[in-house]
């Protein structure tokens, strides 16, 4: 029976994490750092990416990156082809990139709602795609995609607020990562997903005061904590979670039982 510690150990393992320059999405980074894997960040802007490896590799992280819209196929093969020549494998996808769009659903322009479906759903399928063939020919993988409450709850959450193409996005995400646990769990590859709650991120900051007052009243009474994120995306990627797949870790203080 293995120790407890090495069953949370990611030494030796390479995490490919979209999204990864900021937010809850370098705050996994972190977190699967911390844990031993070596990084690669895959973001689409600049400005964003390099402070966060730079902030990384000052922790002592093994830590690459690569310039990626994931709504691009080509864009997204190159960031998956240049992982393998940088580590020669890849252990772990997060697919972490998302946006939103708020605006009610009767006037939301089609190119908005598109912007929103192909950057949260269709980017994760393309990434989980490019890197499952891969995992597929290893015999061996996990990934884990961020979901969101919204896509359990929807906007109920908060109804002041206007987020169909967004909840819509992130329910998809959660089938799609029961999908693809189904099937690709004879290749001994694991997906799973998280769903957080509000925690205070650049893309919730315009609504923040709204989300964090709704948060006081669910049964934690509060929004969620830097650092809180992490440890779920540890679990999921490393071996203390070998017997689970296809799940939702919902990662929300409660707010979804109120």
């Amino acid at each position: 029976m293995k120790p407890l510690a090495s069953l949370f150990d990611l030494t030796g393992q390479t995490a490919l994490i979209t999204g990864g320059s900021r937010g809850l999405g370098e705050e996994i980074a972190e977190g699967l750092g911390e844990a031993g894997a070596s990084l690669m960040l895959v973001a689409r802007r600049e400005q964003w990416l390099t402070p966060a490896v730079e902030a990384l590799r000052a922790r002592g992280f093994r830590v690459e990156s690569a310039l990626c819209d994931v709504t691009e196929p080509d864009q997204v093969r190159q960031a998956v082809s240049r992982t393998l020549e940088v580590f020669g494998k890849i252990d772990i996808l997060v697919n972490n990139a998302g946006v939103a769009w708020g605006q009610p659903a009767e006037e939301m322009p089609l190119d908005k709602w598109r912007l929103v479906l192909d950057t949260n759903l269709t980017g994760a399928f393309l990434f989980a795609q490019a890197v499952g063939r891969h995992m597929m020919e290893r015999r061996q993988g996990r990934i884990v995609n961020i979901a969101s409450i919204n896509g359990i709850y929807g906007g109920l959450v908060l109804p002041e607020t206007h987020v169909s193409s967004y909840a819509a996005s992130k329910a998809g995400l959660i089938g799609l990562t029961r999908e693809l646990a189904v099937h690709w769990a004879a290749y001994n590859i694991r997906v799973n997903a998280i769903a957080p709650g509000y925690f205070h991120t650049r893309m919730t900051e315009k609504l923040w005061d709204l989300a964090d007052a709704k948060m006081r009243q669910t049964p934690m009474g509060r929004s969620g904590r830097e650092g809180e994120l992490k440890g779920a995306a540890v679990f999921l990627a490393a071996a203390a979670s070998d017997y689970i797949t296809g799940q939702c870790l919902v990662v929300d203080g409660g707010a979804t039982l109120v």
